[in-house]
């Protein structure tokens, strides 16, 4: 069976730091465009940051550039997601989702329901 799954998620305090991960099961991230997205309660979805299996080129959303990096690691077949210098407003289910087909990392993170994969989400929380 074919399927996402993150885990990183959690709690923390203003201006700190958490690391989500993207696991996938029955087949190879290698292969696959990774995006995370996120949704926070009374707000829009979101496409937060966007990479390329092709040529790892990737994409972030105004509200979290220089702030996340999305990378992938190879031999555990994961793409995390480093988030520093987190705000109250970060706070939202992130979930990622894999592609084997995009026209570019922009457009897959803006595209917020048509991908192959989804995983179940994970909370992050940012407060005092």
């Amino acid at each position: 069976q074919l399927q996402l799954v993150e885990s990183g998620g959690g709690l923390v305090q203003p201006g700190g730091s958490l690391r989500l991960s993207c696991a996938a099961s029955g087949f190879t991230l290698d292969y696959y465009h990774i995006g995370w997205f996120r949704q926070a309660p009374g707000k829009e979805p979101e496409g937060v940051s966007c990479t390329s299996s092709s040529d790892g080129s990737t994409y972030y959303a105004d509200s979290v550039k220089d702030r996340f990096t999305i990378s992938r690691d190879t031999v555990k077949n994961t793409v995390s997601l480093q988030m520093n210098s987190l705000k109250p407003e970060d706070t939202a289910i992130y979930y990622c989702a894999a592609d084997q087909d995009i026209v570019t990392v922009q457009h897959m993170c803006e595209d917020l329901e048509e991908h192959d994969y989804w995983g179940q989400g994970t909370q992050v929380t940012v407060s005092s």
